[in-house]
């Protein structure tokens, strides 16, 4: 079955680490607003690395149709494999080495999840790119952040004693320095072309699997400096006009008591329990765009506090 065109928004929550830090900022956490707005954002790149990570887990030999191109895998010798050596290995596990000669674009596409879903650039002969028909947007928090420099010791030193016994290791554990975001919590939206879909080949089952790994992806990516995540709040919005969606959706929803309750006051917020999504502007639009809708589905997080009635969508968290 055809993909419709859609939009997607997803709110999700961090707790004590940083799910993209800034190398170019000493690892502290993306600002792409100015110091005094506060906010801190996230890269569709870190998104699209959550879902693509679940597929991995969820199919490690990639089955038939969902293997993953775009994924760091090191050769015997320690080098990261290129866009030529990824899309062989898949061509290898499903057996069109020899249709991978002659159409690698196509194999690709029967059988990579992420390369119908999201795309690809290859850039080996034959050259060839495809536009994913969904493309995501950077999450920003929805109030201001403020992150902590934070520093700890770790018993193994950094140095160890000579194998021959004549050097001396250090006496001391290593110094950790780090960035951390006590809590913080960010939206972001994506859209679902209808006729890239087409072009790509991206289907209904790719479609649910891209939410599944949008929700179920935050909740697995573990890493010690990623800190707690959690999917909090996902919509998704089907049209039965390939050419009109509404736009701005996150722009159609406030987190409370407020941005400027927060600068004022110099307070943050600290948990799930201090903060409500109002949604009633969003409401309000899915009830305006009605008859241009063909569906829409929410699914939400049992500690997250409303404001605004989605009971009409409001789906079983099931996966």
């Amino acid at each position: 079955m055809k993909v419709n065109n859609g939009e997607l928004m997803f709110v999700k929550s961090v707790k004590d680490g940083i799910p993209n830090r800034d190398p170019i900022n000493d690892s502290d956490a993306r600002r792409l607003f100015p110091e005094e707005d506060g906010r801190i954002s996230l890269s569709d790149v870190s998104i699209k690395r959550d879902v693509r990570d679940f597929i991995i887990s969820m199919y490690p030999d990639g089955g038939e149709i969902n293997h993953v191109f775009v994924q760091p895998i090191i050769n015997e010798k320690g080098k990261l494999l290129g866009r030529k050596s990824l899309a062989e290995n898949i061509a290898k596990a499903v057996k069109k080495e020899k249709e991978a000669k002659a159409d690698m674009k196509a194999v690709l596409i029967n059988h990579a999840f992420d390369v119908r879903t999201f795309g690809i650039v290859y850039s080996e002969k034959p050259k060839f790119n495809l536009t994913g028909p969904v493309q995501f947007s950077w999450a920003h928090s929805l109030h201001p952040v403020d992150t902590q420099y934070v520093q700890g010791t770790v018993t193994m030193p950094s140095k160890d004693v000579s194998d021959d016994g004549g050097g001396e290791g250090k006496t001391q554990g290593t110094i950790w320095t780090s960035y951390i975001v006590p809590f913080a919590v960010f939206a972001m939206t994506g859209v679902i072309n209808a006729r890239t879909a087409e072009h790509s080949q991206m289907t209904k089952d790719d479609q649910e699997l891209l939410l599944r790994g949008l929700w179920q992806g935050t909740q697995y990516r573990h890493a010690r400096g990623r800190g707690q995540q959690e999917a909090l709040f996902l919509v998704h919005v089907e049209y039965n006009d390939p050419f009109f969606r509404i736009g701005y959706l996150e722009e159609r929803i406030r987190l409370l008591p407020g941005a400027d309750v927060w600068r004022t006051d110099s307070e943050r917020p600290s948990s799930i329990k201090e903060v409500t999504l109002d949604v009633s502007e969003l409401v309000g639009a899915l009830e305006e765009y009605g008859k241009k809708i063909e569906r829409c589905r929410v699914w939400k997080h049992p500690l997250l506090q409303l404001q605004g009635n989605v009971k009409n969508h409001i789906q079983e968290i099931s996966w």
